[in-house]
């Protein structure tokens, strides 16, 4: 074939001949590092589910360097027994509409799990205007005070009775029996002689269970540490199944908040992660303790028993 051909004829179909070969070797790389691409953006089914999963870590009492105790009092115990407490760091409550949500998320557990309040009733509060130790107890409506949320300082009879003048002008108003929002708590204090409250280390009441909190402790968009109660007359099982739940929500809240942080920041539906993203940090709880007036231990949340949920892993 040489000695009948010019010399440019061959070296053109060598040029051909090698390009083919050159071109099939760079589109076989080419496929080759396009699967390892999506295999890396795939991820196995087990890095799925991690990056999935819910992380919420648990420092324990010994961790802590002043833990927070709330002491039970034994006047309590006629009145609302039961109460769990937690405290919660490193929520965001800054990004688009995260307070409004968590407030919005606390309602709807009032609704649903706390059946209305009559089972349980949950109160939150800023962490950092919490003067520990608390005391819960319970006080004759007229020697108990708080500033409830949105209003001022007034004794607990007296607040009642605002409430439920509040209550009678709503229903003529709207021409309705049905009355909404905190008026339709107030009967759950028929017929009780003391009132249960959560009383800081300064004296002041920042809860008043099942009718409000304390514009004390109130959250705000700059809180990121938070203490949780819980609160009920029915169980104390109750009381953890409740704060199981509000964790639950608020380790979601937490991812949602995370992934929406350089997006669409505050929307209330959840952008999926990326598959094969990197987990987000965990919530962090802190375990409290709740003694009784001689300084034995009651409850303390959470315990290895809390939080059991194939949805949630938990880093102690």
């Amino acid at each position: 074939m040489v000695n009948g051909c010019q010399t440019k004829s061959i070296l053109e179909y060598l040029r051909r001949g090698r390009g083919k070969q050159e071109g099939g070797t760079d589109r076989e790389e080419s496929r080759k590092k396009k699967r390892e691409k999506n295999k890396k953006k795939g991820g196995s089914d087990d890095e799925l589910e991690d990056a999935q999963k819910l992380l919420v870590k648990i420092l324990h009492i010994s961790e802590s360097p002043a833990p927070l105790v709330v002491k039970a009092s034994p006047s309590a115990k006629d009145v609302r027994p039961y109460i769990v407490c937690c405290v919660v760091k490193g929520m965001d409550f800054s990004t688009g509409n995260a307070l409004k949500r968590f407030l919005s998320i606390q309602t709807k557990l009032h609704e649903d799990i706390c059946e209305k309040r009559t089972a349980a009733t949950i109160a939150t509060h800023d962490l950092q205007l919490v003067k520990g130790p608390l005391v819960y107890e319970a006080r004759a409506p007229e020697e108990l005070k708080i500033v409830p949320l949105g209003r001022k300082e007034i004794k607990a009879n007296d607040l009642l009775r605002q409430l439920q003048a509040e209550a009678e002008e709503q229903r003529k108003q709207k021409k309705r029996q049905n009355i909404s929002g905190l008026y339709k708590y107030l009967q759950l204090l028929d017929g009780k002689e003391n009132y249960p409250c959560l009383v800081d280390a300064e004296g002041a009441v920042i809860s008043f269970p099942p009718i409000t909190n304390s514009e004390k402790t109130k959250l705000g968009k700059t809180t990121t540490d938070l203490l949780l109660e819980v609160t009920s007359t029915s169980s104390l099982q109750l009381c953890k199944d409740v704060m199981d739940t509000l964790v639950m929500k608020m380790a979601e809240m937490n991812r949602l908040t995370a992934v929406n942080k350089d997006g669409e920041a505050g929307s209330d539906h959840e952008i999926p992660r990326p598959e094969g993203s990197v987990p987000t940090p965990p919530l962090v709880l802190e375990q409290v303790r709740v003694v009784d007036a001689e300084g034995n231990l009651r409850v303390v949340y959470p315990s290895k028993a809390d939080l059991q949920t194939s949805l949630l892993t938990v880093l102690h």
